[in-house]
């Protein structure tokens, strides 16, 4: 571990199994906000520490998001929080869904996501662009405990991107209610009503509960 890990108290910490980083801005962001007394530096991110690899062969988000969990939990013994997250996009039966990050078959391109996503729906009318992201949050403590929460955003996919915030589908991403895509949004008004937000601030009493 690092030295800045180290001397916050093992009491106080709670590791994020995440190496993405716009994910772990906002998992930063809303569990701090939600777990009163919980400081930003005390979320930890996994990317820093050596752990080891998991691999995502879970069949559902819950299922790979407590595999990260658990294993980081087990490897640290501190309170692991980790999440699994996609976009299901109707027409195409729910796909990307746990695949939404390899989608193009390079895990964590975006561009390459995205742009074949849209050659998927490119015939596809406006009607039929129905789409939701997805978040399972898990929390696992050292003693094997676990809890996951879901959090669901509905909304349609547009034909071309709009904004330069977020990252992964959120360009093309209009939620519901809504005339700004998720990349256009603040920070504070997507994690408002983002599917992390509301996964992670279920979870975020969980949170509370084990840390005492």
């Amino acid at each position: 571990m690092t030295d800045e890990v180290a001397a916050v108290p093992d009491g106080a910490r709670v590791i994020l199994a995440s190496h993405n980083r716009g994910k772990l801005a906002e998992l930063q962001r809303i569990l701090s906000a939600a777990v009163p007394g919980l400081a930003p530096e005390a979320i930890i991110s996994s990317a820093g520490i050596d752990l080891p690899d998991v691999v995502e062969d879970a069949v559902t988000f819950e299922g790979n998001a407590l595999l990260k969990a658990h294993s980081a939990a087990e490897a640290t013994r501190l309170l692991a929080v980790a999440d699994d997250s996609g976009l299901a996009v109707d027409v195409l039966g729910g796909s990307p869904g746990i695949f939404s990050a390899r989608w193009s078959g390079r895990h964590g391109d975006d561009e390459a996501n995205n742009d074949l996503l849209l050659a998927q729906l490119s015939d596809v009318p406006e009607v039929h662009r129905r789409a939701r992201f997805v978040c399972a949050a898990a929390l696992v403590a050292p003693d094997g405990t676990e809890t996951v929460e879901r959090g669901e955003m509905p909304g349609r996919l547009l034909t071309e991107r709009r904004g330069d915030g977020g990252f992964g589908y959120d360009p093309l991403f209009l939620p519901d209610g809504q005339t700004r895509t998720s990349a256009e949004l603040s920070a504070a008004e997507k994690d408002a009503i983002s599917h992390r937000g509301i996964a992670f601030r279920a979870i975020s009493r969980h949170v509370a509960r084990l840390r005492g």
